[in-house]
């Protein structure tokens, strides 16, 4: 199955480390991050496994709920939890689905189409209230992923569904941003009172709005 940005999150019923998760459900009116891992103790998983722990709070600040995903069992899940505490100094503190019978790696398109069955795309997905997903990003194995870049394609995402803006290369939030080509210029000096710098007349850089 190959997913597309803007299409609903497919829906699934699975255990996990912190009981049965229907996902719609549990995700209610919040945005998510799902992020999916190969298997158990794989190393650089279990270092993300932890940092996401470490800086949930980050997530919550934000109304985003973390979930994990591996096609491991929940007893396996349970050992690795314990490891991923040791080594990096956070408990688990979000679900892990244990996703054994790869209902949620088929309905995402996470298994890897040439390599061993049981081995899972390490994706992120960004998924919004409406549950749509706004994100979809694959790492190889070997690269841990950037927690901070995944908290500010959310600070983007928010910003951007409610002001007619986009964020520039690099955007922190708080930086300026750029007003959409769509936005006319009577419309921009309604949003925009106070003005903006116009490099072009399709890039035209303000203040981020509050």
């Amino acid at each position: 199955m190959t997913l597309q940005l803007g299409e609903i999150a497919p829906d699934f019923t699975v255990e996990s480390t912190e009981g049965t998760v229907s996902f719609h459900e549990w995700l209610g009116d919040s945005w998510a991050v799902l992020f999916s891992h190969p298997a158990d103790y794989t190393p650089v998983c279990t270092t993300e496994l932890g940092a996401f722990a470490k800086r949930k709070s980050e997530f919550d600040k934000r109304g985003a709920k973390l979930i994990g995903v591996s096609v491991d069992p929940l007893d396996s899940h349970t050992g690795w939890a314990k490891d991923i505490e040791t080594t990096q100094g956070a408990a688990l503190n979000y679900p892990l689905l244990a996703d054994d019978d790869q209902v949620v790696a088929e309905l995402y398109g996470m298994i890897h189409p040439k390599a061993d069955p049981k081995v899972t795309v390490r994706t992120v997905f960004i998924i919004d209230p409406s549950k749509k997903i706004r994100l979809m990003l694959t790492y190889p194995p070997s690269t841990g992923r950037n927690v901070d870049e995944i908290l500010r394609v959310i600070d983007s995402l928010q910003l951007t569904d409610t002001h007619k803006v986009a964020t520039p290369v690099d955007w922190q939030n708080g930086e300026d941003v750029i007003i959409v080509p769509s936005l006319s210029e009577e419309e921009a000096k309604e949003r925009f009172p106070e003005g903006w710098d116009e490099k072009t007349p399709y890039l035209r850089v303000v203040r981020q709005p509050k």
